[in-house]
């Protein structure tokens, strides 16, 4: 339903105001003056969307739409495929579960208009499995997720704080090492574990951001920043548009520049949701390298030539910082 109001409302303000409905398309966005942007759907379908749209005040005060009502699905090689549900302050749910403390543990978070159950979820998780004996802890904040998208923004810090106190909790009563600690993100999860790191004290080894969300986010105190973990990164992919371009880690990514269009993509939207499915890539394989930038024009343009770091992959001990370009290809693997 909220949809069709949003297309409705929209299509009639476009007729009077030119607003550009051309669906993918952000091109004519202004940062401060443009309202109405296209943005994908749970099945990446473009809706438009209303970035002043009043914040639902009562699902952020509602334990069972906020953060509270984070759910926590547990992966291992046990169960790769089948979900555990770990609940926070409920040890039984631990150790009737394949959690074990001697391994990693790697916490993957969903953005927008989405749950536990979208595709990145399972690409990012069997890549780990595949490559790792570790926990992998997919969070599904999916309630609060399939909000309007500036409800959902307001809700992330919640979301974030929750994980990061299930999290410290996890680590404290089940036992765990912060060393073998790796949240990933992507869109607004970005933001999501940037919070999360942060309410853990900083303590997790390492932070993944996918295409952390731009709209809202550019002057947002709670967006992804180096002082969520040990070593913070981000792979940006559309970069000025659905995701922010601005570094948000130590080292920050630019894969074909890090906007759109990336190759085989022929709109924003296909280059925003690009980032997971690279990050899937390296840690499979870890091949692809990246060139240092002395600033983000040499990032965008594809012309840094700088010392080499490997982009994403599952190395929790990973370290480094700079600006990074590369080149990929259009298809899976990239």
């Amino acid at each position: 339903m909220k949809v069709f109001v949003v297309i409705a409302a929209l299509t009639a303000f476009a007729a009077a105001k030119s607003v550009p409905l051309v669906p993918g398309d952000n091109s004519h966005y202004v940062e401060g003056e443009t309202r109405y942007v296209w943005m994908p759907d749970s099945k990446g379908q473009p809706v438009l969307v209303d970035l002043e749209q009043p914040v639902n005040q009562a699902a952020l005060q509602d334990h069972t739409r906020n953060g509270a009502n984070n759910q926590y699905w547990l992966f291992t090689r046990q169960n790769p495929t089948a979900r555990q549900v770990l609940v926070h302050n409920n040890i039984n749910s631990v150790w009737n579960s394949n959690y074990r403390n001697t391994r990693g543990t790697v916490v993957v978070v969903h953005g927008w208009n989405s749950d536990g159950n979208h595709e990145m979820n399972p690409a990012i998780r069997d890549a780990f499995l595949a490559v790792s004996d570790v926990n992998v802890i997919v969070v599904d904040w999916g309630v609060l997720a399939n909000d309007w998208y500036s409800t959902a923004v307001a809700g992330v810090p919640s979301v974030g704080q929750h994980l990061g106190n299930f999290l410290v909790w996890l680590i404290n009563n089940a036992g765990g090492n912060w060393n073998n600690v790796h949240l990933v993100g992507f869109s607004l999860g970005a933001h999501v574990v940037g919070n999360a790191g942060r309410q853990a004290g900083g303590q997790p080894a390492r932070i993944t951001g996918l295409d952390p969300a731009g709209f809202l986010w550019h002057n947002n105190n709670n967006r992804l920043q180096p002082n969520a973990g040990r070593y913070v990164e981000a792979i940006h992919t559309d970069g000025g548009l659905l995701g922010i371009l601005n570094p948000s880690g130590h080292a920050d990514f630019y894969p074909n520049g890090g906007t759109n269009e990336q190759p085989g993509c022929s709109n924003s939207i296909c280059s925003h949701g690009r980032a997971p499915h690279l990050f899937a890539s390296t840690v499979r394989t870890n091949r692809f390298l990246g060139r240092r930038c002395n600033n983000i024009s040499e990032a965008t343009s594809q012309t840094c030539n700088g010392a080499t770091m490997n982009m994403g992959n599952g190395i929790f001990n990973k370290s480094g910082s700079g600006l990074y370009g590369l080149t990929t290809a259009g298809t899976w693997p990239f």
